[in-house]
């Protein structure tokens, strides 16, 4: 059995902090930035350095950073050369032989234990003497490889699951292009109508919000968010909040089916109820007649939302209102088309339920993996 030898993390690599870049110094050309947003979220703007910096905060293909401030994660990173900013560290391997693949899955497996010394009220992060000192197990870089082959197999394997449901994802979209044309300029010079010509429209409600009134939660009601409705999907099948017996009365609970457009924060996301729900007035509920398909209509907003995200008004927030929306004119094609669309997309979503059943079992058996690689068991 190999031995694994008890180490510090400071002691298996040198982990180099990000330039502390100013707003002043960023550009809009240059050598690319790197900052934690751009570890999360690849579509996330780029600021860029038109100057020069020691190499040591230089960033290239491979090389393993850590977010140690605000968000917690380890990331390999795959684009062009880089300049990292402060609140990353760059993971310099001069100290120990280590396989990278490996040690991406232990700082992963090591995550929570660092959660639990984070500092800091607003803006939460791991000091470096906290990060340097967390004890690891490490065997030796024969067994560091063969675990990381194990691990990387079932990461490619889950990892094609998550890209099949993008996939499906893109080809409803390319096929409400192909069905209905562009939306935003009514490519296929459809006739257009109002959208309150096609439904209703209206606000939810909420006369007191809970964190002045905490007597209108922890009910039997369902109470969706802004949040909810921005990260659902298509479909609404969760919720994380609900109202009293008092929260309903100064409510309103909406039938499944009802679509939800957020009206702040985030600009007209929709998702659809398939659950009974009250919401507050920074979502506004549509509820279709036979004059429309509810899928058409959610599809067109999705095209649509950059364009009201820029055009919105901004108060302490963007926002746009229930006048804005009954006011928008949307291309109108035959309802044939628009429930063929709609079959389309339930027998879509259908296959993407299955595809998230097998993605679970796979994250359950990648983290059974990951138990066993590092109580050393695997």
């Amino acid at each position: 059995m190999t031995k694994w030898q008890q180490l510090k993390l400071g002691e298996i690599a040198t982990f180099v902090n990000g330039y502390a870049f100013k707003p002043s110094d960023w550009n809009d050309t240059g050598i690319p930035i790197i900052r934690i947003q751009n570890l999360t979220n690849d579509n996330a703007n780029r600021n860029y350095y038109n100057g020069q910096l020691d190499e040591k905060y230089r960033v290239v293909r491979g090389d393993i950073l850590i977010s140690w401030s605000a968000t917690i994660g380890v990331f390999e990173w795959t684009r062009e050369d880089s300049y990292l900013n402060q609140h990353i560290f760059k993971v310099v391997f001069n100290k120990l032989k280590v396989n990278k693949s490996f040690f991406k899955y232990l700082i992963k497996q090591k995550i929570n234990e660092m959660l639990a010394k984070v500092h800091g009220s607003t803006m939460k992060h791991i000091t470096k003497s906290n990060f340097d000192n967390i004890p690891i197990l490490l065997p030796d870089i024969n067994e560091q490889d063969r675990i990381a082959r194990i691990l990387d197999k079932a990461e490619e394997i889950r990892t094609k699951k998550k890209l099949a449901n993008e996939k499906l994802d893109e080809f409803l979209k390319s096929t409400f292009i192909d069905m209905f044309g562009n939306p935003v300029i009514n490519s296929k010079q459809l006739p257009k109508v109002k959208l309150s010509d096609m439904g209703t429209l209206a606000r939810g409600k909420s006369k007191h919000r809970p964190r002045n009134a905490p007597e209108l939660l922890n009910g039997p009601y369902p109470l969706i968010q802004t949040g909810d409705v921005a990260n659902s999907g298509l479909y609404l099948k969760t919720y994380n909040q609900t109202y009293s017996e008092m929260g309903l009365k100064q409510s309103k609970m909406w039938k499944a089916g009802t679509l939800c457009i957020t009206i702040a924060a985030n600009i007209a996301k929709t998702s659809i109820l398939t659950f009974d729900a009250c919401f507050p007035d920074s979502i506004v509920g549509f509820t279709n007649s036979d004059k429309c398909s509810i899928h058409y209509i959610q599809f067109w907003l999705m095209f649509l939302q950059a364009v009201l995200e820029a055009e919105a008004p901004q108060s302490a927030q963007k926002n746009i209102n229930l006048e804005i929306l009954n006011s928008l004119e949307l291309p109108y094609p035959p309802i044939e088309q628009q429930n063929q669309f709609a079959q389309i997309v339930q027998k879509v979503e259908a296959q993407k339920e299955k595809n998230q059943k097998v993605i679970e079992q796979m994250d359950n058996l990648f983290n059974s993996l990951m138990q066993q690689a590092f109580n050393s068991s695997l």
